[in-house]
């Protein structure tokens, strides 16, 4: 697997990404991907399968931000073929990473409390809960408030 920055260029293929790993309410288009990852403090990184000249097939991303030092997953989106392989354990540490590298104390997401497999991720790189956001998502479900420490690699 090859884990590298993803590109505001890209956001059509991470909007395709995001289009299966989620459901249509909670799906995020091109334009707003783009937007997030061209924004102040914005970063993105792209796991690929393969190496050249093999081929690099799309697997997920992680998109996240920086700011006043503390930092924010805004999605984590894996292909439900590619899902149990490591892939979301490889961004959530490459985004734990990149966050630290620019300074951030604090880590922060939401999720859905009923997505046990996330859920499970998250607690294995440990995160904490600190909060819990009621009827946050598209057909009620509440959101846990989680907070990990960035690494320093």
């Amino acid at each position: 697997m090859i884990l590298r920055a993803a590109l505001a260029a890209e956001s059509a293929v991470l909007a395709a990404i995001h289009a299966e790993a989620f459901d249509p309410p909670e799906r995020w288009g091109a334009a707003a991907l783009a937007l997030m990852l061209e924004a102040e403090g914005g970063l993105g990184v792209l796991a690929l399968s393969g190496a050249p000249p093999f081929g690099e097939e799309p697997l997920g991303f992680v998109l996240a931000r920086v700011a006043a030092g503390e930092a924010e997953i805004l999605t984590l989106a894996v292909r439900p073929g590619t899902r149990r392989a490591g892939v979301g354990r490889a961004l959530l540490a490459a985004a734990r990473g990149a966050v630290g590298m620019r300074g951030a104390a604090a880590l922060f997401l939401e999720v859905a409390e009923g997505n046990h497999a996330a859920r499970e991720l998250y607690r294995t790189a440990g995160a904490v809960e600190v909060g819990r956001r009621r009827g946050y998502y598209a057909g009620g479900a509440d959101a846990l408030v989680l907070r990990i420490t960035p690494s320093s690699e």
